[in-house]
């Protein structure tokens, strides 16, 4: 008995030590992924046109030095809607558009509310002009929060009402900038035909089932072009 408690007792520590190697491997492959995810870009020999998003609210951008990391091109969000409109919007719209960068405005579409009330947004803060890049419409939150309810059913018309909106304030197809999950709920890539913006850092996304026109590779990318990380975002053609 005594023989078989050492043989339990040894097993047990090497359990135990296995655990711990497991965890302290994993935790050191975390550590070196954030660190190199802080500065790493797709191969632009692969992807040759390369730009970044501006977040709503970010801090003073300095666009040449998106130009100098290799940037061809600049989306700035807008704020989310349901809440008060980013006061820094504009000047930051102006000073993108006297860069040397293409300019693009990312609408976040909010399922819980109407298309009317939020393509009015988009129209108040971004002017008609030819030379602004496709509007992109980014379809990352889900209804499961709305108070009152709103159906799926519901929320794919809103959508589609709000994209047709857009696009005629803006005379360009719209870019859907389209989440894992909302693809999951919606099935969006095959519903609506429009160019696809998938997310995914480091590698290639697939979940749309179809090809896609904009990847954003690296949602944390640390640059002297902001204090706040920018999302970084390769075009395949």
């Amino acid at each position: 008995m005594a023989r078989s408690r050492r043989k339990s007792g040894g097993m047990g520590r090497w359990m135990f030590r296995l655990i711990a190697l497991l965890v302290l491997v994993g935790v050191a492959f975390a550590a070196w992924f954030w660190w190199d995810m802080r500065e790493w870009r797709p191969d632009e020999a692969l992807y040759p046109e390369q730009g970044a998003v501006i977040a709503s609210g970010a801090s003073e951008i300095r666009f040449e030095t998106v130009d100098a990391l290799g940037g061809d091109f600049v989306y700035l969000e807008l704020a989310p809607p349901g809440g008060a409109p980013d006061p820094g919007f504009a000047a930051r719209l102006n000073s993108a558009r006297a860069s040397s960068l293409k300019v693009g405005v990312i609408y976040p579409f909010d399922p819980c509310l109407r298309a009317d009330p939020q393509s009015a947004r988009f129209t108040r803060m971004v002017p008609r002009d030819a030379d602004l890049l496709p509007p992109a419409v980014s379809l990352g939150a889900l209804a499961d929060g709305c108070n009152p309810e709103v159906s799926d059913a519901a929320v794919e018309s809103e959508l589609l009402t709000l994209v047709n909106q857009i696009e005629m304030h803006s005379g360009k197809p719209a870019i859907l900038k389209l989440g894992e999950e909302f693809q999951a709920r919606h099935s969006t890539s095959r519903t609506m035909e429009r160019d696809l913006w998938l997310t995914r850092d480091r590698a290639r996304p697939d979940y749309a089932g179809r090809p896609w026109l904009l990847w954003s590779a690296n949602s944390q990318l640390v640059t002297e072009a902001s204090a706040d990380p920018v999302e970084w975002v390769v075009v395949q053609r």
